[in-house]
């Protein structure tokens, strides 16, 4: 059963960073033009609150974390 689900709209990413700064085990940027990528998108229970944290620094508002 997946608990949480964590996802970017690279559409509108600005790829400002704080997602990776926030949870770099879940997240990281694309080396051509830093937007954003989900390296774990259903995250175990550890990973949340820097998931958590990530949607809240997000300045493009883009990271979605469904639980």
């Amino acid at each position: 059963m997946v608990s949480a689900v964590v996802r970017i709209d690279q559409t509108r990413c600005i790829g400002a960073g704080q997602c990776v700064l926030a949870a770099p085990d879940v997240f990281d940027q694309r080396d051509d033009d830093g937007i954003g990528v989900v390296l774990v998108p259903e995250p175990s229970a550890g990973l949340l609150p820097g998931v958590r944290d990530a949607v809240e620094r997000c300045p493009a508002q883009v990271v979605t974390l469904q639980e």
